[in-house]
């Protein structure tokens, strides 16, 4: 009998659990109200540089990602007075679990589980939590030049970022985080994942565009934009990019076609 009272208790509370975190995803496509992030940064090895840069982060650093936003919200026909809301955590000593990059289906569900897991554990941020956390760990490009995948899940709606700690770097972070974010809101990616090369036409900013290259800009959740055939380049800030019609739907900004 007690067996059965305990396991009707587990089962309540998963459904709760899992109730309230598809009322939050449901709200945060919604358009209607503000969608409040918490960006907690994480120095990701021990140099005095990405400590430091670590230390300075405030608020007015993720600026150019909520003006970037509303102006895309905007853009697609919504009228939200402030459709994202930025915060920033104290720094977190601790990092997640490594994303399984060779694991199959499998050891990628256990990592999620992990995942959030280590995030409810390592959420000490005071006031009601967000709708979104994004774990971001800061790099000294010195140490590491080149950086990991970075991950962000609709399911519990977080983000693990990888950041450079630079001065300089505020703007090229700021499109990979704007990328996660929508990753966390369903947004898919629109590149090949061999090649990198945008998928056209929903990987491109400009389909229509006539020649077809240089493409100008770059569609977020492609990440990169074709110069010519072959040749790719990166956005180095938010200004060079947009939501296209297929990302918008995915994150409720339209309706799909």
């Amino acid at each position: 009998m007690f067996r059965k009272l305990r396991i009707a208790v587990l089962l309540v509370i998963l459904a709760t659990v899992a109730l309230g975190a598809w009322r939050s995803g449901a709200r945060a496509t919604e358009w209607k109200h503000t969608l409040y992030a918490t960006v907690y940064p994480i120095a990701a090895d021990d140099s005095p540089h990405t400590r430091a840069g670590v230390a300075r982060l405030s608020a007015d650093d993720f600026a150019p990602i909520t003006d970037w936003l509303q102006d895309e919200v905007r853009r697609h026909g919504r009228d939200v007075l402030r459709p994202l809301a930025i915060s920033v955590a104290p720094p977190l000593e601790s990092q997640p679990p490594p994303f399984p990059a060779d694991g199959g289906p499998v050891a990628v569900g256990l990592w999620s589980l992990q995942l959030r897991f280590w995030a409810w554990r390592h959420d000490a941020t005071p006031g009601p939590r967000p709708d979104v956390r994004l774990f971001v760990l800061y790099h000294d490009a010195t140490r590491t030049p080149q950086l990991d995948h970075s991950v962000g899940l609709r399911k519990g709606q977080i983000g693990i970022v990888k950041a450079f700690a630079g001065r300089d770097d505020g703007p090229r972070n700021a499109v990979v985080i704007a990328h996660e974010l929508l990753h966390t809101l369903g947004a898919s990616d629109k590149y090949d994942p061999q090649s990198l090369a945008p998928i056209f036409p929903d990987g491109y900013a400009e389909p229509d565009r006539q020649p077809s290259h240089p493409q100008r800009m770059a569609e977020i959740m492609a990440g990169r934009f074709a110069l010519a055939d072959g040749q790719l380049a990166m956005p180095e800030r938010l200004g060079q990019t947009l939501i296209g019609p297929r990302t918008a739907a995915e994150i409720g900004l339209r309706r799909a076609n």
